[in-house]
């Protein structure tokens, strides 16, 4: 059996775990089976223990019976939340993929794209990057950033959750009560990276969008939060139904049997397009706006800073009978992000295969084996939108 370290965001947002579940599934396809993962947390941050990320102990403990080491999926370039010693990754000995991995800008307030405060420093990138022998971008601004600072081996892939679509038949059924729902996916504004005064007006939009979805569709929507952290800011509406779930399976169901899904979340956008339910994404930053662009649909992305996001909303309930259209015309996009998603997987797959023969042979040998890593990463596919 194969065993693979698999280094990801587990903190509070349930779109990592959506993210994770669609990784895993496309691992096993690439290898035909089931894949022994070792799930570590990419920080101590949101942990009671340090054993997380690239430490020292952690890189110790993947040389001595791991195969492989995936990174991802998630916004650790963005926000820095990946306990790394440079060091240490000189040591690591099986082979490192770097898998559907962001770095996106927000908004200033001047209105002006700049990196955030935690960005992981261009240094790091670098050095992770030497220590892989694949990376695979989630968007296309991550892409363009990694190749403009010299990082090799770099592949745009997008997303993985453009594939659940395959597991909707093994989701957990809905009660009546929650079937056929209209959802808006909100996030409390105190956790988003936009201008104060952007943030004071989230409440406002909320309530905008809401009856403008109760005046298409007939139904108060229910305010789905991703995070626990949301609850608070859902709770403050009176008269509001409000979800949260813990488990990803139940999530992912509940957007798959939802009427309609308005959503500030990247992560209930993309799960709805590969189940098919009718949505409307809004982004307010760089990353979200980015990976929408790359799968195809930036047609169908409202900008929240635009200063009319509420109208285009409107707008896009108005023509939701397009979206099925629009997505088919986009489909070959998606294919072809898979495509590079998957060859990667297989190519990871040769390289952790060939790492585990070596690490046989090297316990007959009478002497010891330098142990090199080779980049096997096709040349970058990037999907024309």
């Amino acid at each position: 059996m194969t065993t693979v370290f698999c280094v990801h965001p587990h903190g509070f947002n349930i779109g990592n775990d959506a993210i994770h579940i669609a990784l895993r599934a496309m691992l096993d396809d690439a290898f035909g089976e089931i894949v022994n993962v070792i799930s570590i947390p990419a920080t101590s941050r949101f942990e009671s223990h340090g054993r997380a990320g690239l430490t020292p102990g952690v890189v110790h403990e993947i040389n001595q019976y791991a195969d492989g080491v995936i990174v991802g999926g998630g916004n650790l370039f963005e926000n820095a939340q990946l306990d790394m010693d440079t060091n240490a990754l000189k040591a690591l000995e099986p082979p490192m993929m770097l898998f559907s991995l962001s770095r996106g800008r927000i908004f200033n307030r001047a209105g002006n794209l700049v990196d955030r405060t935690d960005v992981m420093p261009d240094d790091r990138l670098r050095a992770l990057h030497e220590a892989s022998m694949c990376s695979v971008a989630r968007d296309q601004a991550t892409f363009d950033h990694l190749k403009s600072i010299g990082c090799e081996h770099v592949v745009l892939g997008g997303c993985p959750t453009i594939t659940l679509g395959d597991a909707a038949e093994r989701l957990p059924r809905v009660t009546d009560h929650d079937d056929g729902v209209v959802l808006l996916s909100i996030r409390n504004p105190s956790l988003m990276n936009i201008p104060l005064d952007a943030q004071a007006r989230v409440r406002t939009t909320v309530l905008e969008l809401a009856s403008a979805i109760e005046e298409r569709t007939g139904s108060r929507p229910r305010l789905l939060c991703h995070d626990h952290r949301d609850i608070p800011f859902a709770a403050s509406f009176p008269g509001f139904e409000y979800v949260y779930t813990g488990d990803v399976y139940r999530f992912l169901a509940l957007l798959q049997h939802a009427k309609l899904c308005v959503t500030f979340r990247l992560h209930a956008a993309i799960p709805c397009l590969a189940f098919g339910t009718p949505f409307v994404n809004i982004s307010y930053d760089e990353r979200a706006q980015s990976a929408i662009e790359t799968i195809g649909l930036e047609e169908w992305n409202v900008d929240l800073m635009s200063g009319s996001a509420v109208e285009t909303v409107r707008s896009r309930l108005d023509e939701l009978d397009r979206l099925p259209t629009l997505a088919e015309l986009t489909r070959p996009v998606r294919d072809d992000l898979r495509t590079v998603m998957t060859r990667a997987f297989t190519e990871f797959k040769t390289a952790v295969r060939h790492h585990a023969d070596q690490n046989t042979r090297d316990h007959t040998a009478p002497s010891p084996t330098i142990i090199t890593r080779t980049a096997t990463c096709s040349t970058p596919l990037t999907a024309s939108t």
